[in-house]
């Protein structure tokens, strides 16, 4: 691509990007600038518009995304950690069993072989899956759709549902962060360096999503010790949604309406059977210890850290228990995943034919 059509390219998706998320936020929908840049921009993608989110532009926006997931982290939840313990284990369970239905729905409904059928299925991060899958001899472009697929579809119908079932409205999560003119210098240095040192700590110690955790612990770890109170300004939160939604639309360029269908249908069917079991272990643990069930339900369902997590603050719920249980999901399907499905290769070779 030349200098000229990267540039158009990247020009296009942000346009469409703020397009979208205002066309969204005047129509009063949910989480407005994330969902509307996503659905702008993956439509144009797939009637033949080419976009391009730059990996450098994402990875900032992702950064301050961190920083404000961080900014939830108060002194008043050191209390409250020790009572995760059940709902992380009872999320673990569901974890597992989605990765075996799924993996069984993929094998039998799409014909999907073993390799792809398995890393399509375990709910981790897509970049690491697809590359984990792609090693092992997996086809790196179905895995890639799948889960691509899947976070869109979560991510779109996740907030919508919630509005039309619960009638939770949410508030504007950025009318609480202040305005950039408003942010004290001090408090601007100290953001900054924790997007800057915690992204780069993180890579060096090899952490998934690095450019997301990374300055989310750094700045949770200053809000929790009373260092700061501070969030990232309203001005650059809207921001980083426009461009995290024109990057997820920007997955889909240089396919078609005709590429898609097919694999959508079984994505359909693959993220239908997460959401259920997400839904029922978090409903039968909202029964079990009395925690609400949206919480639960946004803390289990498998989406994009990023992304869950703003939901999460749209709806006004916990994002630090919704964030904790994202980033643990994804840290144990990368770290287990490959162990796993070694342990299953050797036992399936061993059976007779």
């Amino acid at each position: 691509m030349t200098g000229y059509a990267r540039a158009r390219a990247i020009v296009l998706a942000l346009a469409l990007g703020g397009g979208g998320g205002t066309v969204f936020f005047l129509l009063d929908l949910p989480l407005p600038w994330m969902l509307g840049s996503m659905t702008a921009c993956t439509m144009a993608a797939l009637s033949g518009a080419r976009q391009m989110v730059p990996l450098s532009l994402r990875s900032v926006m992702i950064a301050v995304l961190g920083l404000m997931l961080g900014s939830a982290f108060t002194p008043a939840l050191w209390g409250q950690v020790p009572q995760w313990s059940v709902s992380l284990t009872a999320l673990f369970v569901a974890m597992a069993a989605t990765t075996v239905l799924v993996m069984a729905y993929l094998r039998r409904v799409a014909g999907l072989g073993i390799i792809t059928a398995y890393f399509s299925a375990a709910p981790g991060g897509l970049n690491e899956m697809v590359m984990t899958g792609g090693a092992m001899g997996g086809d790196e472009r179905t895995i890639a759709m799948i889960h691509a697929l899947r976070i869109l579809l979560i991510v779109f119908a996740i907030p919508l549902g919630f509005r039309l079932v619960t009638g939770v409205h949410g508030g504007s999560m950025t009318s609480a962060m202040g305005a950039l003119m408003d942010l004290p210098p001090l408090d601007g240095v100290m953001l900054a360096a924790c997007g800057v040192g915690g992204a780069l700590l993180a890579r060096v110690l090899r952490f998934p999503a690095a450019g997301l955790i990374g300055p989310m612990a750094a700045s949770a770890v200053l809000h929790l010790a009373g260092v700061t109170a501070a969030h990232p300004p309203a001005e650059l939160v809207i921001l980083a949604q426009v461009v995290t939604g024109a990057g997820l639309g920007a997955r889909f360029s240089g396919l078609r309406w005709g590429d898609v269908a097919g694999t959508a249908k079984v994505a359909l069917g693959s993220t239908a059977i997460m959401v259920v079991i997400s839904a029922g272990g978090a409903a039968g643990l909202s029964w079990l210890t009395g925690q609400p069930f949206p919480l639960l339900l946004l803390a289990f369902v498998p989406g994009g850290i990023a992304e869950m997590c703003l939901i999460a603050l749209s709806l006004g719920q916990d994002v630090a228990f919704v964030s904790t249980h994202h980033v643990l999901r994804v840290v144990m399907v990368i770290v287990a995943a490959p162990l796993v499905f070694r342990v299953m290769a050797r036992v399936l070779k061993g059976k007779p034919a």
